[in-house]
């Protein structure tokens, strides 16, 4: 099943035409369009796919938290709250989730971003690029980073200065898009600069001096309307300023649920294919 999404993933990046051709030929920005921002702060508390995402990271959370706190356990022999700093945290939902497992900290190369966590009562939120991390070496039990890696032009640079402000032993939790052929105008308005197959994630955490505990797909609950989706978006020429702007809110609770619903089965098995992608790893010596 993998072998044949790779070979649809290889098409389309070979393809004269395709639409990612820009992330590769020419220079973007670090930020996401501007307008993203605010439509993000409006939308992530109810929109079905930051709800169902949440849901999904909770779980992960869940499952690895036991180790955190070991790790915080041997900081100074007492037993503090963990410290976790989110890479990439946008306009602050991810944090609150965050503060219930430690103590968390975020940075985000958008100004903007960071008004908004401020706005929001957010303390410890800093602007800051991925790749320079204004930490000391060894200050967090946990590093998470949250579809954010595929924005950056050097993504194993980025994880490496993960790896550097990780505590040995300590954990990085990643989520990125999966598969270029799912390229849509939600990767265009975030300036992405690539969707992951398993193996390229894989790869890139590997060479950054990690260990790979835990790596799956997610989001196949709704792989194949995205699909289709994104294809008609193509063929019609339709552009919506964001692609959160598309689903009626009526829908949202359900369609968070089902997503949500992801969760449970993450906790037993992983998934063939996805939307995204899920990875845990070590920072090894």
């Amino acid at each position: 099943m993998e072998a044949r999404f790779n070979a649809l993933q290889c098409a389309s990046e070979k393809a004269p035409m395709s639409i990612n051709t820009s992330i590769i030929s020419k220079p973007l920005p670090r930020e996401m369009e501007q307008h993203t921002y605010a439509i993000m702060r409006r939308v992530e508390g109810s929109h079905w796919w930051y709800v169902g995402r949440r849901q999904i990271i909770r779980g992960f959370l869940e499952s690895i938290s036991p180790l955190v706190n070991a790790a915080a356990d041997l900081r100074d022999g007492t037993k503090p709250s963990p410290e976790i700093l989110d890479v990439g945290c946008g306009t602050g939902a991810n944090l609150e989730l965050l503060s219930e497992f430690g103590k968390a900290s975020g940075v985000d190369v958008s100004a903007e971003a960071v008004a908004f966590c401020d706005a929001r009562g957010l303390e410890n939120v800093k602007q800051a690029v991925a790749e320079a991390l204004p930490f000391e070496d060894g200050s967090f039990e946990l590093v998470t980073s949250l579809d954010v890696i595929e924005h950056l032009d050097d993504d194993v640079a980025g994880l490496k200065e993960m790896r550097r402000v990780l505590r040995p032993d300590g954990r990085v939790l990643l989520v990125v898009p999966a598969f270029m052929f799912l390229w849509g105008v939600q990767d265009d308005v975030s300036n992405h600069r690539r969707r992951y197959t398993l193996s390229q994630l894989r790869k890139a955490v590997l060479k950054a001096g990690f260990e790979i505990e835990r790596a799956s797909y997610w989001n196949i609950s709704f792989f194949f309307p995205t699909l289709v989706g994104r294809i008609l978006m193509r063929v019609t020429g339709v552009r919506p300023e964001s692609e959160a702007n598309i689903t009626p809110g009526f829908l949202n609770g359900m369609l968070g649920m089902l997503l949500g619903a992801e969760s449970s089965l993450l906790r037993h098995v992983n998934l063939p294919f996805g939307v995204s992608i899920v990875c845990i790893a070590r920072r090894i010596e």
